[in-house]
């Protein structure tokens, strides 16, 4: 799971959302956000990883990450 990959949200409260990892912690998790949920550490296993890959930087700003999304055409 690298930095910037797209990826729907599985489980939890945020379920269906569309976000782009924005930093690898370790194996098992993950720095996520995206336009409709705030920042968070996730497990990789709630995440269903989508093959669209954003051109981003390693703890990207909210309003970069928001910026790419949208220029995809997610969120």
């Amino acid at each position: 799971m690298e930095v910037g990959r797209v990826c729907r949200k599985v489980r939890g409260k945020d379920a269906g959302k569309y976000c782009v990892v924005v930093e690898r912690i370790d194996k098992n998790f993950v720095l996520i956000d995206g336009k409709e949920m705030k920042r968070k550490k996730t497990n990789v296993l709630h995440l269903e990883p989508l093959p669209k890959v954003l051109d981003i930087k390693k703890g990207a700003a909210t309003e970069d990450v928001i910026k790419e999304l949208e220029k995809e055409n997610f969120a």
